[in-house]
This record gives C-alpha cells, sequence and structure tokens, in this order.
C-alpha cells in the first residue's frame, strides 16, 4: 500500500465553493416573468431539466432576487438560452435593478403561452406554469410546467465558466 498523504482542504466558505462551482461550464440563461404590467428578468444558470412525462424544469433564485416575488406572484416563467452573440444581455440581467428598469421593452421581445416574455434572438426558449416551489437555502426552487419550447437563432451558446464567459463551437465549425 502507498503512503500517501492526504492533501490539505482549504477551508469550506461561501468564496471556495463559487470558485469550486466555477469549474462546472454552464449554459447561461435570463429567465423572465410577467405580474401584470410588470416584465422582470435575470441572469440564471442554476436552471435544469427534470422530466420528460410530464416535461418539468426548475431554476433556482435568490430570495434577494427583484424577480422572486414577481415569480411568485405571476406563476409563470420563461428560460431563454442565451446565444454567445448575447453575452451584454446576461450582463444587463446580472446588474442593478436600476439598470434593469424597461430593459426588456427596450431590446424588444414577444409572449408565448403563459405571457413570459421571450428575448428576441435568444438560441431557445421555454415558456412555463409553476407547478411547485421549493425551499432551498437562500433560495427558491420553482419548478415549471414546460407549456412551449423552441429553438431559436442558429448560433453558439453563450458559456460561463471559471468566472469568464465563453462559447462553444460543434465539431467541424469554422
Amino acid at each position: 500500500m502507498d503512503n500517501v498523504q492526504p492533501k490539505a482542504t482549504t477551508p469550506l466558505t461561501k468564496e471556495h465553493f463559487r470558485r469550486v462551482m466555477g469549474q462546472f461550464a454552464t449554459g447561461v440563461t435570463v429567465v423572465t416573468t410577467r405580474a401584470g404590467d410588470a416584465v422582470h428578468g435575470l441572469t440564471a444558470n442554476a436552471i435544469c431539466s427534470v422530466s420528460l412525462e410530464p416535461l418539468l424544469v426548475l431554476v433556482c433564485v435568490d430570495h434577494s432576487a427583484d424577480s422572486h416575488p414577481l415569480l411568485e406572484k405571476s406563476g409563470v416563467f420563461a428560460i431563454n438560452v442565451l446565444s454567445e452573440k448575447q453575452e451584454d444581455i446576461s450582463r444587463l440581467f446580472a446588474g442593478p435593478t436600476e439598470e434593469k428598469t424597461g430593459r426588456l421593452e427596450a431590446m424588444g421581445y414577444r409572449t408565448a403561452v403563459t405571457g413570459a416574455p421571450i428575448i428576441q434572438g435568444c438560441l431557445a426558449y421555454l415558456d412555463c406554469r409553476i407547478v411547485a416551489a421549493y425551499p432551498g437555502g437562500d433560495h427558491t426552487i420553482f419548478m415549471g410546467q414546460v407549456e412551449e419550447a423552441e429553438i431559436g437563432e442558429d448560433s453558439a451558446p453563450l458559456i460561463f465558466f471559471r468566472g469568464r464567459y465563453a462559447t462553444v463551437r460543434e465539431p467541424g465549425a469554422d
């Protein structure tokens, strides 16, 4: 048997946890909702496909996010999968609320089945009705039943890895 000494571990802090999770490359989305006249969006990579029967997805939203109470009130959301051309949109909806106000209207969107905003030029979208909400620490896990889903732009996806934006190309693509 080898005499291998265990590697010293880094103290488990929020910052270290974020760095470790940053090693997992994720797609970038903007989750949008509409409650009455209020439309809102937030950049999110904490989304996941859950089930094929029924079609379910989830999104995890921080309790302090401005969109959180609107999601609870509206009962609907759309997951807009961003293309490599939409990094500016991701940055906008990751920023402070003052910068976001009125931006969905300015950039243009349409609605689908639920009335949640679909961002023009997105790579794909899922239009969802919230069927459950679960506590998840400082987040709420919103489970959505997919009412409509479409592929949009034919482009490469926007990726987030190690705290930076990136993109991927299909094999053989220029």
